[in-house]
């Protein structure tokens, strides 16, 4: 049902080329989407006896599309809600068109990005090819926890930031051990904390770790198992290491990620990210609360 994602160099899964939903547990599915470098963010799908929760409402408006078919193929009935996992537009910029008739739920802090926004995309997949897509505001919001029930089904929504954002919310469903982590863990790629924070998304590793789950659909890439969240927490340390050792000299993070071998994390995507993980290291190494706003480079 996993992929296993053993930890040596050239070992790189990805996602197939055409989208696949794939069944996780007994009415719980995930929509992973062809790897194209155009946002390619994962959605869940959990069916019940009053309709459909989907879990992330993908970039674009043919993406978006692709998720309500994969609905529809089910027979499970309409779309009730959406769950935003964070503000990006690779996960919140979907809804709008697709899925017209569902309530859409997110922390707090995602709506406040979402208006302060207005109607440009944001974060990483602002140029994602985004015609047509009509994002909609949450109209439920919460701030640590809440419980929706699908049928017999808990959802658990849990507040998890700063990490990957300062909003990121992950969504476990404890009675199939079935984790929806967002980009807080990503599948075969370097975590991103620019816009979060790396101490954070260490302390999020770690709550994650504590619910024992046995598969976990990241953000992005193949369905994997909680050994995941290891390597994405070994990623996080060592930026710290290496961002400790280039503030120390006083070189910029742009210098320090130039002298920094990629070493037993050679095998991951996005390696470019270190640029910017090491900005927020350093960041927080300078003090102050994580997840802050930093000034451009």
């Amino acid at each position: 049902m996993t992929e296993p994602h053993p930890l040596h160099p050239g070992h790189r899964p990805r996602a197939p080329r055409q989208p696949r939903t794939r069944r996780i547990a007994d009415g719980v599915f995930a929509h992973v989407p062809y790897d194209d470098g155009r946002c390619p963010a994962n959605a869940g799908i959990i069916t019940g006896p009053e309709g459909v929760t989907v879990i992330d409402a993908v970039a674009t408006a043919a993406r978006a599309r692709a998720v309500r078919a994969a609905v529809e193929s089910l027979g499970a009935g309409p779309v009730r809600r959406i769950v935003h996992t964070h503000h990006h537009g690779g996960h919140a910029h979907g809804d709008g068109d697709a899925f017209p008739e569902a309530t859409v739920i997110a922390h707090a802090l995602t709506r406040s990005e979402m208006v302060g926004a207005g109607p440009r995309p944001t974060g990483p997949c602002s140029g994602a090819g985004r015609g047509g897509v009509r994002s909609v505001l949450p109209s439920v919001t919460f701030e640590e926890r809440l419980t929706l029930h699908s049928g017999d089904r808990s959802v658990e929504l849990v507040f998890c930031g700063p990490a990957h954002t300062t909003n990121d919310v992950v969504v476990w469903l404890p009675g199939d051990r079935v984790l929806f982590a967002g980009d807080v863990v990503l599948a075969g790629a370097a975590p991103c904390t620019l816009m979060g924070s790396v101490e954070g998304a260490l302390r999020a590793i770690g709550m994650l770790r504590a619910f024992g789950a046995r598969t976990v659909v990241c953000g992005r890439g193949p369905i994997r198992d909680a050994r995941v969240l290891d390597e994405t927490e070994a990623y996080l340390r060592w930026v710290q290491v290496v961002a400790m050792r280039g503030w120390q000299r006083g070189l910029s993070p742009a210098e320090m990620a130039g002298q920094a071998p990629a070493g037993p994390f050679s095998h991951l995507g996005r390696a470019e990210r270190l640029v910017g993980n090491l900005r927020r290291a350093y960041a927080e190494l300078d003090g102050g609360p994580l997840g802050r706003p930093l000034e451009p480079p």
